[in-house]
């Protein structure tokens, strides 16, 4: 798909300097952008939902076991 963007031209002049020392071109650079900030969504998204699952499952079975009868000394016995 081919779109139209309205950029500085003084800007475009600099980018194109760097895609010559990436050995790309502009488009290039702007398509790896773009890529990359949509994996990243991706991730960010997958990573909430795997997080809010995570939260559900705590949720779900979460349960009291009773008083407390000891102390954490007496699990490690010190000499």
């Amino acid at each position: 798909m081919n779109i139209t963007l309205s950029i500085d031209d003084d800007l475009v002049k600099e980018v194109r300097k760097i895609a010559v020392e990436r050995d790309t071109t502009l488009t290039g650079l702007v398509r790896s952008y773009l890529q990359e900030l949509a994996a990243d969504h991706a991730k960010s998204g997958r990573k909430r939902r795997e997080l809010e699952a995570l939260e559900r499952t705590f949720e779900k079975y979460q349960f009291n076991i009773g008083k407390r009868t000891w102390k954490r000394e007496d699990l490690h016995e010190r000499r």
